[in-house]
């Protein structure tokens, strides 16, 4: 029987926060082609600095001095996957931490075997939605593509197996998004559903967890405050914009000016 989490304080979000934007890692994303500008303009709006190598040739070189790494496989090409793995083997021979985004596993037969050969390598945390994180385990998911048809509560004994196995810190996003070591959980609610109407939230949240990987301290809490700092800012943009078109400028906005006194408040 799963145990309630219990919900993440937004304090501790916003002390993170800080301490992100006095670090402004830089973080290497391969990351799918759909995404790069919104994974990169989040990034730049929350004080860290993104960049974008993806050719085998330079992805392990740049993977050793970046603060983190992001692979996120929704576009993914036998020359991204070399990329991927070779930036992969220099983060961890380098002690970088690196971020799993599995997008549409269990949909797709090669991105799964893909992604079940890379969960091997050690990485510091994996982002993905009920479905993706359930078929990662190795459960039967309900999922079409980036779409999930399974609530992030019912896959949260899937996301605690394939943190034990892992050794990463497994994050399934939702409605209310869970993040877990396999032993202690933690609840992150907020967010709005204008935020599934817009290209790429998901994705950059990824290189936001992957950003907050690289600071020291805990690292599941870590992890539950890039949750928090995304889906609040995402909660504060929803209170101003009239529909997409209108949400992104003010998502943006909003995750520029988010606060510890805003991180406190709404859904906590």
């Amino acid at each position: 029987m799963t145990t309630r989490p219990t919900v993440f304080p937004g304090a501790y979000a916003a002390s993170a926060l800080q301490h992100l934007r006095q670090a402004s890692p830089l973080v290497h994303c391969i990351t799918n082609d759909v995404v790069q500008s919104i994974t990169a303009n989040v990034l730049l709006a929350l004080g860290a600095s993104p960049a974008m190598v993806v050719d085998p040739r330079e992805a392990a070189q740049f993977s050793a001095m970046a603060s983190a790494l992001l692979v996120n496989v929704g576009t993914l090409t036998e020359s991204r996957a070399e990329s991927m793995l070779a930036a992969i083997h220099a983060a961890n021979q380098a002690q970088k931490p690196w971020v799993l985004d599995p997008v549409a596993v269990g949909a797709l037969s090669w991105r799964s075997e893909f992604c079940q050969e890379i969960i091997r390598l050690q990485p510091a945390a994996i982002r993905g939605n009920a479905s993706e994180i359930m078929a990662l385990s190795g459960l039967a998911a309900s999922g079409r593509g980036v779409d999930s048809a399974d609530t992030s509560l019912a896959a949260l004994p899937a996301a605690q197996t394939l943190a034990r196995q892992t050794g990463a810190i497994i994050a399934v996003t939702g409605e209310i998004d869970y993040v877990t070591d396999g032993e202690n959980s933690v609840s992150v609610p907020g967010g709005n559903v204008l935020m599934t109407r817009v290209v790429g939230t998901g994705c950059a949240l990824s290189a936001v967890v992957a950003a907050f990987t690289s600071l020291p301290g805990d690292r599941l809490a870590n992890v539950a405050a890039a949750c928090r700092v995304m889906s609040r800012a995402g909660e504060l943009a929803c209170e101003v914009a009239k529909g997409p078109g209108s949400f992104t400028p003010a998502f943006m906005d909003n995750l520029y000016l988010l606060d510890a006194e805003k991180l406190n408040g709404g859904a906590l």
